[in-house]
C-alpha cells in the first residue's frame, strides 16, 4: 500500500525555522516526484516546492525561494522541507504529494496520485 505521512509542523514565531518531513511507505520515494503544497482557509492549495525522483532538480514558489529548501533522504525514504525566516503568511496546512508522472506541471494538484493528511504550520507572535 502506497502512503505518505507528514510531520514536523507546529507553532513558530516570525523569523523562526521548522523542518517538515514527508515519509513514504510502500514505494521507493526515489522513483517518484514529490511536492509540498500548503493551504489556508478560503484559498486554493498552492505549490510550495518540488523535487524530482533523482533528487538533482528542485523548484520553489517565488514567495519561498531563498528561505525554504527541499531535500531527499533515500535511505529513510523521506523528503524534507527546511523552512527558515518564516513569515505569518507562511501559515497553513502543509501537504506532501507524490506523482509517478514523467512530464507534468508541478504546481498542478491534479498531477499527484498520493497525498498525506497534512501538518499544520502556524507562524505567529
Amino acid at each position: 500500500q502506497m502512503q505518505v505521512a507528514e510531520s514536523g509542523g507546529g507553532l513558530v514565531q516570525p523569523g523562526g525555522s521548522l523542518r517538515l518531513s514527508c515519509t513514504a511507505s510502500g514505494f521507493p520515494v526515489n522513483y517518484y516526484g514529490v511536492a509540498w503544497f500548503r493551504q489556508v482557509p478560503g484559498k486554493e492549495r498552492e505549490g510550495v516546492s518540488w523535487i524530482n525522483s533523482n533528487g538533482d532538480e528542485t523548484k520553489y514558489a517565488d514567495s519561498v525561494k531563498g528561505r525554504f529548501t527541499i531535500s531527499k533522504d533515500n535511505a529513510r525514504n523521506t523528503v524534507y522541507l527546511q523552512m527558515s525566516s518564516l513569515r505569518p503568511e507562511d501559515t497553513g496546512n502543509y501537504y506532501c504529494a507524490v506523482t509517478g508522472a514523467t512530464s507534468y506541471s508541478w504546481r498542478d494538484v491534479n498531477q499527484y496520485d498520493y497525498w498525506g493528511q497534512g501538518t499544520q504550520v502556524t507562524v505567529s507572535s
